[in-house]
């Protein structure tokens, strides 16, 4: 088990050379950079303020301006029409643009009746596009067997042409999220069967990695489809059941994000990018061992190389950064030095400048 000591040297060498800590970054948030911030990058604080409602839209939206936000995407749930109005006059009077996430409608009334009435409130709170997941989990951990798939893509498509006629006739677009589900070919099969303008993709620029894929490959075929992003950079390391996976400030870690950025804007120029930097332990990737392809027999030999090959190439000599070995005091600052040093990088770097 990692000391604390460990931990929070791994930490420091997350974070950099330019030593980003809370209490060393300037509180002014920086300018140029056109970067929406997604809720996620403040998991630990949300779970930590939840009884004074660090979730509450208005109050996300004003922490997110001063951190350098241009936009946020959070759940907004079901409001009434005046509490949804009181968010997007807020919104509204500090520059940052809403969207919004949100669950797919179950198979009955009640899911679909909880889909329409968040739908109705994310068009009321100013969203014109909401992100949703196929599936909670990640496919190699949660399938057991092949025929688990098709049965799951199986629910997504009656899912996605529930939610549809809902989503066109409020003019509202429903972007899905790449989310350790699909690989990239299932993800686009998946929309050209509901082929709706109103069904797009959230494009999580990291993701696929645990699939085995390429980012600059998987951001290649999806940005046609893309409605919104969700930019991470990301790190690697090796275990002995594959490699481990985690997200790193922007500029830290081996995603080609000036070339990601570039080719989903000349996908769609007007989706917005949203800043996803989760900070907690990494992510095994146990792509070695007989589970994880109990779904994914169909997938290249080489690319497992390929990844693996990347893998030994990009990994640090020092351990990614773990938190479980921080107190909770610790486990908040790093949290905030991450993103901040995502959004001095971006500024910095010119990544996402103004329109």
């Amino acid at each position: 088990m990692q000391s604390r000591r460990d931990a929070l040297h791994g930490l420091g060498a997350a974070i950099g050379s330019a030593v980003f800590s809370a209490s060393s970054v300037a509180e002014e948030p920086p300018a140029g950079v056109n970067l929406g911030l997604l809720m996620y990058s403040y998991g630990i604080r949300a779970k930590a303020e939840k009884d004074r409602g660090f979730a509450d839209p208005i109050r996300f939206v004003e922490f997110a301006k001063a951190r350098g936000a241009s936009a946020v995407q959070l759940s907004l749930g079901a409001k009434t029409e005046a509490d949804a109005t009181t968010v997007r006059m807020a919104a509204a009077k500090v520059g940052v643009h809403i969207e919004g996430i949100i669950s797919p409608p179950a198979d009955d009334r009640a899911g679909l009746e909880r889909f329409t009435a968040e739908v109705l409130t994310a068009k009321a709170c100013g969203a014109t596009v909401v992100r949703t997941v196929m599936l909670g989990g990640r496919r190699y951990e949660t399938f057991d067997k092949p025929e688990d798939y098709p049965a799951f893509a199986k629910r997504a498509a009656e899912m996605l042409k529930r939610a549809e006629p809902v989503a066109r006739k409020h003019g509202v677009k429903l972007a899905v999220e790449n989310h350790k589900d699909f690989r990239t070919d299932e993800q686009i099969d998946l929309l050209k069967g509901v082929a709706s303008e109103f069904i797009g993709v959230c494009v999580d620029t990291g993701n696929n990695l645990a699939l085995l894929e390429a980012p600059v490959d998987t951001v290649a075929a999806l940005a046609m489809f893309a409605l919104t992003v969700h930019l991470k950079d990301m790190a690697v390391e090796e275990f002995a059941d594959g490699f481990r996976l985690a997200e790193v400030p922007l500029g830290q870690g081996i995603i080609d994000l000036k070339a990601i950025v570039a080719t989903l804007r000349k996908g769609n120029p007007n989706a917005r990018f949203h800043l996803e930097m989760i900070t907690r332990d990494p992510l095994p990737i146990p792509c070695l061992t007989e589970k994880y392809w109990a779904t994914l027999g169909r997938v290249p030999g080489r690319d497992l190389a390929r990844t693996l090959a990347l893998v030994r190439k990009s990994a640090r000599k020092e351990p990614l950064s773990r938190i479980s070995g921080l107190t909770a005091k610790e486990q908040l600052d790093a949290e905030d030095a991450n993103v901040r040093a995502s959004f001095a990088f971006a500024a910095k770097a010119g990544l996402l400048p103004n329109a």
